[in-house]
């Protein structure tokens, strides 16, 4: 009898260790499960929704924001994550726009994948143009850009002692700005790429002079192929003391005035702008647009000919500009240019 009653208490005693066993099993499995409902069920906005998260946050201080705006269900549930992922989470603004899992909004985070809004700058824009650009993307006004590209002339000092404005400075690129980014920094990342562009062309001397000659380049011709042919149309003038009489120049000094019209008239051609190359002879006082690569090396290396005319690509029919040595030949060019032009069924 003794010995059954042994026996008896070791199996329910086993009986007891199974139980608590699967009890800690059933636990652990629903802990699981719910976390992983935490984790990978999608939550958060159905509209825009911004978290800005400052530099030296903590993961809880991120967590907290997170759960705060909505992102996420539980900041519990992305503490979680960090510390399954141990990456390093990235400051910036991010942008949220539909229920998803904490553990893609964590990925986002720790990728750095922040908000920016983008801005493409074309060769040969302007700081009026590009001014109006940054406002059409929601990037500041187009008065606060302009005044920024005057009152930030000193970020190019040392390149250019005689700049009066980042005009010429803003290289023509793609951009991606954070949605408050100021009209300063903007215009200071784009100075920040022309000195990259400007040290791997070697362009280090004469800099006011080959960005004022790049930039006239730049706006009398699309085509690349002709970039060097209309530099040295112009070092040839110079040479000789003969006036530029180019109209990209003469348009600039009437938009710096606010007279710019729309169009070119004869009596702009007349008005005495220090930008009016029909009126000063050499090189107006600085760039007039902003110039890319092909442009800036056609300014640091024009070809060499003796032309001293052409009819701008963008004024023919055919696409591309007519060059000549001498004003005979030019004044036949621009004949054939207007009958041509007639002929398409233009003016």
């Amino acid at each position: 009898m003794v010995r059954r009653r042994a026996r008896r208490t070791r199996k329910k005693s086993g009986s007891g260790v199974a139980g608590t066993l699967l009890t800690l099993f059933l636990v652990l499995l629903v802990g699981a499960g719910g976390a992983a409902w935490l984790i990978f069920t999608p939550f958060g906005p159905e509209t825009e929704t911004f978290v800005e998260i400052a530099p030296r946050s903590s993961t809880l201080e991120i967590a907290r924001q997170l759960e705060s705006a909505g992102v996420v269900r539980s900041q519990y549930a992305f503490d979680l994550v960090r510390w399954w992922k141990r990456g390093i989470l990235k400051a910036g603004e991010y942008r949220f726009d539909h229920p998803t899992a904490v553990i893609e909004v964590y990925a986002r985070i720790a990728r750095g994948d922040v908000y920016t809004k983008a801005v493409t700058v074309p060769e040969g824009a302007n700081i009026f143009e590009i001014a109006a650009r940054l406002e059409q993307v929601g990037l500041g006004s187009r008065q606060d850009f302009l005044k920024a590209a005057v009152q930030q002339a000193g970020l190019i000092s040392d390149l250019d002692p005689r700049a009066n404005s980042l005009e010429g400075y803003l290289f023509p690129d793609t951009y991606h700005f954070p949605r408050k980014a100021t009209s300063a920094q903007i215009a200071a990342a784009m100075v920040r790429r022309f000195r990259v562009v400007a040290a791997e062309l070697g362009l280090r001397q004469n800099v006011h002079a080959v960005v004022t000659m790049a930039s006239l380049v730049e706006r009398e011709t699309a085509v690349a192929a002709e970039r060097p042919l209309v530099a040295s149309v112009f070092n040839n003038r110079l040479a000789k003391n003969m006036p530029l009489m180019t109209d990209p120049s003469v348009i600039y000094g009437l938009e710096r005035e606010g007279l710019w019209r729309g169009a070119i008239y004869l009596s702009d051609l007349k008005r005495d702008t220090s930008y009016n190359t029909y009126l000063h002879p050499g090189l107006p006082p600085g760039p007039v647009a902003n110039p890319g690569v092909p442009a800036l090396r056609a300014a640091m290396e024009p070809a060499q000919t003796d032309y001293l005319y052409f009819v701008a690509a963008g004024k023919n029919p055919q696409g591309h500009s007519l060059f000549s040595s001498s004003l005979e030949e030019h004044n036949r060019n621009v004949t054939g240019y207007r009958q041509a032009t007639k002929k398409a069924g233009g003016r």
